[in-house]
C-alpha cells in the first residue's frame, strides 16, 4: 500500500495534462448531415486559419495600394533585401510565423482544429520545402489533439482571378489541362504522405474558386469536374480523408454543384461582411439539408468583437463547425494574437505603393529606406512574429466563446 499511494499521488498530479492532450486516433469522417470522430461521435469544429504563412498576402503588411499576391510580395522583398537574402528572410518566416507553441496555446484557448492554406509550389515534389514546414505541424497538431484542415489557397494556374489565389489576375486553371492535371498530382502526392495520419481531418480542394466578376462566371460550369478529377486523384491513394469543396464565387455559389459524388464530402462556405444571422446562411443550410452532407465555414471574421459573437451563435444554433480568420496579423485586433510594427515599417510600406517596374526605376530609386532601415525592419519582422512576441486579443478569443489562456 505504501508504494501504491506515492504512485497514485503522481498519475493525480500528471492525470490533466493527459486529458488536456490526447494524441488523435482514428479517421474523422462524415455521416448524414455529422462529421464524426473516429468514434462516431459527433464533431463540432472550433477552428482558425494559418493565413499569412505559406501564402503571405498584403494587407496583413499593411501594404494598402501596394504588392497583395504573394509573388508581387515576394519581388518586393528580393528589391528590398535583394535575391539571395530574401530567400533566407522567407525560409526564416515560415520557420518562426507558426511553432509548436502556437498550436498548444490555440489548444489551451480551446480551438479544436486549424486550416492551413498551402501553395502548391511547395508541394511539387516528395522533397519539397513545404512538406518539412507541413510535417512537423501536423506532428504538433496530433500530440496536441488539434485536427487540421489542409487548404489548397493557390493553385496551378490560378483557381480565382484575383490576387488570393497567388495567379495572374484570370483563373487559368479551368481552362488549361496542364493546370488541373498539376493540380491532381499536388493533391495526390499530399494524400498519399498523409492518408494514414489521423490528425489530418481533410482536404479542401480549392479555397474560393472563380471571383464574383460577371466575366468569370462561365468557368462555373467546369468547377465541380475538376473537383471530380482532383477526387479520383486523391481516392487512387487515400480512401480516408475527407474532401472539402466550396462554391463558385469565392465559396458562395452553391448551385454549381449536383449531388454529391463522393460518400465522405463535407462543403464548405466563406462568409464576411453580412449580418451575422440565420438568413445569410440559411442557402448553405438548406444545401446540406438537400443533399444530407455537412456545411463547415472555412472562413469567416475581419470583424468587430461583436459581430464575430453573434455570428459563431448562430452558426452553433445550426451546428454548424467553423473556423474563422487569421490566427495571427500585424498590428491589429480582428484576430487570436497579433504583433507590433516593426520600425521603419511606415517606410517599407511607402515604398511598396510605388510603381515596382523597371520603368519607375528613378522614383523607386529616390523613395528608397536606407539600406540599414530596410535591414533593421524585416529583422524586427522575423522577430515579432515569434510567439514569444505575440499580443493576445483577448476580445476576439472571448468572441468566439473560448479561454483567454496565459502566453507563455
Amino acid at each position: 500500500m505504501k508504494k501504491i499511494l506515492p504512485a497514485l499521488f503522481l498519475l493525480l498530479i500528471f492525470l490533466p495534462a493527459f486529458a488536456f492532450a490526447q494524441p488523435l486516433t482514428g479517421f474523422v469522417h462524415t455521416q448524414g448531415r455529422q462529421l464524426v470522430d473516429a468514434q462516431g461521435k459527433p464533431l463540432h469544429l472550433r477552428g482558425i486559419n494559418l493565413g499569412n504563412w505559406f501564402e503571405p498576402e498584403g494587407y496583413m503588411f499593411h501594404f494598402k495600394d501596394g504588392p497583395q499576391a504573394p509573388r508581387e510580395i515576394y519581388d518586393l522583398t528580393k528589391s528590398l533585401l535583394g535575391p539571395e537574402q530574401s530567400k533566407v528572410f522567407w525560409q526564416k518566416y515560415r520557420e518562426a510565423y507558426i511553432t509548436q507553441k502556437d498550436i498548444q496555446f490555440l489548444k489551451r484557448a480551446g480551438f479544436n482544429s486549424v486550416r492551413v492554406p498551402i501553395d502548391y509550389e511547395f508541394f511539387i515534389t516528395n522533397n519539397s520545402a513545404g512538406f518539412q514546414i507541413l510535417d512537423h505541424l501536423v506532428s504538433w497538431c496530433r500530440k496536441a489533439g488539434i485536427y487540421v484542415v489542409i487548404d489548397m489557397h493557390d493553385a496551378p494556374g490560378g483557381q480565382t482571378g484575383a490576387n488570393i489565389d497567388n495567379g495572374w489576375n484570370y483563373p487559368w486553371l479551368y481552362s488549361s489541362p496542364e493546370a488541373q492535371n498539376q493540380l491532381v498530382s499536388v493533391w495526390t502526392r499530399i494524400a498519399s504522405r498523409y492518408k494514414n495520419n489521423p490528425a489530418v481531418l481533410g482536404y479542401d480542394l480549392l479555397n474560393e474558386p472563380i471571383a464574383n466578376y460577371p466575366s468569370y462566371e462561365k468557368f462555373n460550369k467546369d468547377l465541380e469536374p475538376v473537383y471530380k478529377k482532383v477526387a479520383a486523384g486523391i481516392r487512387s491513394v487515400d480512401t480516408h480523408h475527407v474532401l472539402i469543396m466550396g462554391g463558385a464565387q469565392w465559396d458562395t455559389n452553391f448551385t454549381v454543384f449536383g449531388p454529391p459524388f463522393d460518400p465522405n464530402s463535407m462543403y464548405t462556405f466563406h462568409a464576411y461582411w453580412m449580418p451575422p444571422v440565420q438568413a445569410s446562411i440559411q442557402k448553405y443550410i438548406d444545401f446540406g439539408t438537400k443533399y444530407n452532407v455537412p456545411m463547415w465555414l472555412g472562413e469567416s471574421g475581419e470583424n468587430t468583437d461583436a459581430w464575430i459573437a453573434q455570428f459563431v451563435h448562430t452558426l452553433n444554433a445550426n451546428h454548424i463547425g467553423w473556423c474563422f480568420w487569421p490566427y495571427k496579423k500585424m498590428d491589429a485586433t480582428s484576430s487570436v494574437v497579433s504583433f507590433p510594427r516593426p520600425p521603419h515599417w511606415d517606410e517599407i510600406v511607402a515604398y511598396a505603393k510605388l510603381p515596382q517596374g523597371t520603368g519607375n526605376s528613378k522614383a523607386l530609386a529616390a523613395a528608397r529606406p536606407s539600406q540599414a532601415d530596410i535591414d533593421a525592419a524585416f529583422a524586427a519582422l522575423l522577430k515579432d512574429v515569434r510567439y514569444s512576441h505575440e499580443n493576445v486579443n483577448a476580445g476576439y478569443l472571448k468572441a468566439l466563446g473560448l479561454k483567454v489562456p496565459a502566453h507563455n
